[in-house]
């Protein structure tokens, strides 16, 4: 028998189930299409008996909330368990973080027009599923409007994976040291124990220093081996299948950079990679580590969401810290920067790299007016070549020079 061969070659071919959906539709037959969620209440979506698959979800949201999309919780749970499959705030699962909303489209995510968010993540279960929210904000939803998508079959094949994703935040802290012999303090993007296979994650960085923040490599760590993983990165715009760092904002079906911050990599930045061709297998346990910086030099707040599938049970997730520890924090002015840096030059012993560090950070900040004074060559001189007092001396002086003429 010959079989059709092609990138939609599945189409053509009957299928052995029934297609159903829930949605939000007004039952008493008129247009108030939406439910509302009061602050703190939970509302379940759908509960269907299995076996079956969810294979789409859309959803959007009116609400007066202005971090809504970190303060909404999505949460799944398969066959009756008591702890969830699914543990995100919306809008990061979504594709984007920092609670914000943008245009972007990739194969399993879409954040069509801003306003329609979608997935196509298929997710089986076999006795059951249940989908919920979860309004931790401050106001009402005023409108959430949604469709689940999903099929029910006889039965579902014995190697069938479940469905997870699990949202993490960490506000790290820069290493003192040039290398990285052991990816212990990476950022750590999944842990998880069993079989399965990873397929992939939204990362959003705010940049709390100016400049580059990708030179971390990623580290994959699978079934407890010890560094080096067999899964070793170059650079953080690498892992993103970028190159030689983001020059714009893009998005694709497996990868993107949907959100850029300013020029100066501060603020907010959001990126995906799925493993939509080639999952990560794990049969005891999957480590996923980005470095934060080359070496873990940069202290910024990184947050995620990992996407995977694998047998049950799975590892208890980290609760979900408060609403309150969720949202993003404010874009610092430049002069807040300059205050923070100079707290920390004056603790520093300068060396001359880190001078040339300082040095940077300020252009970046206040422009290069702040160099007039004193001449950009003899400050270079000093600050990579001698270091120590009378270059912690000089930084000081230029950047209440650059406070000064910033208002500060």
């Amino acid at each position: 028998m010959r079989r059709i061969i092609g990138g939609l070659d599945y189409l053509p071919y009957l299928r052995n189930c029934v297609t159903k959906r829930e949605s939000s539709w007004d039952r008493t037959g008129g247009n108030r299409d939406y439910i509302t969620v009061e602050p703190g209440d939970t509302a379940t979506l759908a509960k269907i008996k299995g076996p079956g698959a969810i294979r789409h979800i859309w959803v959007t949201i009116a609400c007066q909330d202005k971090y809504y999309l970190r303060k909404i919780l999505l949460r799944a749970y398969w066959d009756g368990e008591n702890r969830p499959s699914i543990d995100s705030p919306i809008g990061d699962f979504f594709g984007i973080g920092h609670g914000v909303a943008k245009h972007f489209i990739s194969l399993p995510l879409t954040m069509t027009c801003d306003r329609g968010f979608n997935t196509y993540f298929p997710m089986p279960f076999n006795d059951s599923a249940e989908v919920e929210v979860v309004n931790e904000c401050d106001v009402p939803i005023r409108a959430f409007y949604y469709h689940i998508d999903y099929e029910l079959y006889d039965k579902l094949d014995d190697n069938i994976a479940y469905f997870h994703a699990k949202w993490r935040r960490e506000l790290v802290k820069p290493s003192k040291t040039s290398v990285n012999l052991d990816g212990k303090d990476n950022y750590l993007i999944l842990y998880a124990e069993g079989r399965g296979h990873y397929v992939g994650c939204v990362m959003s960085v705010h940049g709390l220093r100016p400049g580059w923040w990708g030179e971390g490599d990623d580290m994959i760590f699978v079934d407890g081996e010890k560094w080096p993983p067999s899964l070793h990165g170059t650079g953080t715009e690498d892992y993103f299948n970028a190159a030689w760092g983001f020059n714009r904002e893009f998005y694709g079906p497996y990868h993107g950079f949907p959100l850029k911050g300013p020029e100066n990599w501060t603020g907010y930045h959001s990126m995906y990679r799925f493993h939509l061709q080639d999952p990560i297998v794990f049969r005891k346990s999957i480590r996923v580590t980005i470095e934060h910086g080359h070496a873990n030099d940069r202290g910024d707040d990184i947050s995620s969401v990992a996407y995977w599938y694998q047998v049950e049970p799975h590892v208890e997730f980290a609760p979900m810290p408060p609403a309150e520890k969720r949202i993003p924090l404010p874009p610092p002015k430049p002069a807040d920067i300059l205050r923070d840096i100079m707290a920390e030059i004056r603790e520093a012993d300068i060396t001359p790299q880190e001078g040339v560090k300082y040095l940077y950070w300020l252009v970046e900040l206040a422009g290069p007016f702040s160099l007039r004074r004193t001449g950009h060559k003899l400050i270079e001189y000093v600050a990579r070549e001698k270091g120590g007092e009378e270059a912690k001396k000089i930084l000081l002086s230029l950047y209440e020079e650059a406070l000064k003429a910033l208002g500060g």
